[in-house]
């Protein structure tokens, strides 16, 4: 499940490295690259709780292997699709897949496993999901710049082909495929996709995250038009529709798509603000560290997918054992990572200051970078869900997942359009205005990051 999990993750930015090389070889318009690499998010994002919800109903192992399947075959298509415009619907394809399978894997983790043993699969999970953005990055400059067989871009995507059916086998002889009866905690009795549809909540949550997410996007690259404003203001409003209608249902005694109670469970209301945050910043600080090294510096693409290891290591390695350190070192671990993470990325600014390369202390900053994001990431998470009960595990999957997925493309976009604002203010983007810009970015993420240290110790006084 994980393996799949990862292999997701990963496929959202595994393009990003590879979007030059797929723009030259298809002749893709600067549009057709942004949906490219914009089309996966958009449908896994828009989907997520849908996929949840379906799982709930039919069997998170038999609705798993639905999406895996479909998530594998689509893969396979973008690998061997001729022309920009088959890409960019085969990519439509895989973020679905993904959508689908996703959400399943909290939610068979939740029923499952019970005490330390569902704790220590949350700590795995939390990693994975944290690893997956910098590796994604990793893997992709790797790929590109070996070449394969002289195939260029295409095994970023051909990659998740034998992975796919490797898991496709295993998951068949492991995973439950049934519905049936499963036991919380306190061992009373659930029946899976007992709870009836509701369709009106799907279509408002649906429309309410399209209109974020489809400018949130494309707005940078459209020089943020009109309609991608008002896109905003409106998914902003039909959110708020979505809330008001998921209440009164709750309240009549019907079957809401995201239960309130979810929302009410402890802990869970500031876990979806402090993922929602430290996303943010984890996916500004790839896409902005990402455009300099390559535009500025002028990085190959293994070069620049190399820079994130750092990041990427460390955060996996102190996501996996945070819960073995001693006692004072775990105490406020989310407040004490979001300081780190406002330092180093500070320090990845200051390195890189003037156009150099940063020498020895850039590494270590991006180590920093690491450890302060998963201290804030993975305990935040494993706290938030290791007491939801088991009947609650699809809503709290696709809710969390989706504010992941959400807190990557608000810091994309925000810090993406402050870079590029930057940039075209100070002049042509070479190495020096290239590091000036990425400079006035890492200011603004460690501002992020301090906001979330302060909001993390309001919350837990409160």
């Amino acid at each position: 499940m994980l393996a799949a999990q990862f292999m997701a993750l990963l496929d959202v930015f595994i393009v990003n490295v590879a979007a030059p090389t797929i723009g030259s070889d298809l002749n893709a318009s600067g549009a057709d690259l942004q949906l490219v690499v914009a089309g996966y998010a958009i449908t896994y994002s828009v989907l997520l709780i849908t996929g949840a919800r379906l799982g709930d109903r039919f069997g998170h192992g038999r609705v798993h292997l639905v999406g895996l399947a479909l998530f594998t075959a689509a893969s396979l298509a973008c690998g061997l699709a001729p022309g920009s415009t088959e890409l960019i619907a085969f990519r439509l394809v895989q973020g679905a897949g993904s959508a689908v399978m996703i959400p399943q894997v909290l939610s068979l983790i939740q029923r499952t496993f019970t005490g330390e043993a569902r704790v220590r699969a949350l700590g795995v999970y939390s990693a994975v999901i944290a690893v997956g953005a910098a590796a994604g990055q990793v893997v992709g400059g790797v790929l590109v710049s070996a070449d394969l067989l002289g195939a260029g871009w295409r095994p970023v995507f051909l990659v998740n082909v034998p992975v796919g059916l490797v898991l496709l086998v295993v998951g068949r002889r492991v995973l439950p495929r049934g519905g049936g009866v499963t036991r919380d905690v306190t061992g009373r009795a659930a029946r899976e996709g007992a709870r009836g549809s509701d369709w009106p909540g799907l279509v408002l949550l649906g429309a309410a995250v399209s209109m974020i997410t489809v400018p949130l996007v494309l707005g940078q690259d459209e020089g943020w038009p009109w309609w991608s404003w008002l896109s905003l203001a409106v998914g902003a409003l039909v959110f708020i529709a979505f809330c008001a209608y998921e209440t009164r249902l709750a309240r009549r005694g019907g079957s809401p798509l995201i239960a309130p109670r979810v929302l009410r469970h402890p802990g869970m209301g500031p876990a979806v603000l402090r993922v929602m945050a430290v996303m943010a910043v984890n996916g500004g600080f790839l896409f902005v560290l990402t455009l300099h090294v390559q535009g500025g510096l002028g990085y190959s693409a293994l070069r620049a997918g190399l820079t994130f290891a750092p990041t990427a290591v460390v955060f996996g390695l102190v996501g996996l054992t945070w819960r073995r350190w001693p006692e004072p070192w775990r105490r406020s671990p989310a407040t004490v990572g979001f300081v780190l993470t406002a330092l180093s990325v500070t320090g990845v600014g200051l390195a890189l200051k003037g156009g150099g390369h940063g020498g020895a202390w850039v590494f270590v900053a991006y180590a920093g970078v690491g450890v302060g994001l998963a201290l804030a990431f993975s305990p935040t998470l494993t706290g938030a869900l290791a007491s939801v009960r088991p009947e609650d595990a699809a809503d709290a999957s696709g809710l969390l997942a989706t504010v992941t997925q959400l807190g990557q493309l608000i810091g994309v976009a925000v810090f993406g359009t402050l870079f590029f604002h930057r940039l075209e203010s100070l002049g042509a983007p070479a190495a020096y205005t290239s590091a000036e810009a990425l400079l006035t970015c890492m200011f603004a993420l460690a501002t992020t990051a301090a906001l979330g240290a302060v909001s993390g110790l309001v919350l837990r006084r409160r």
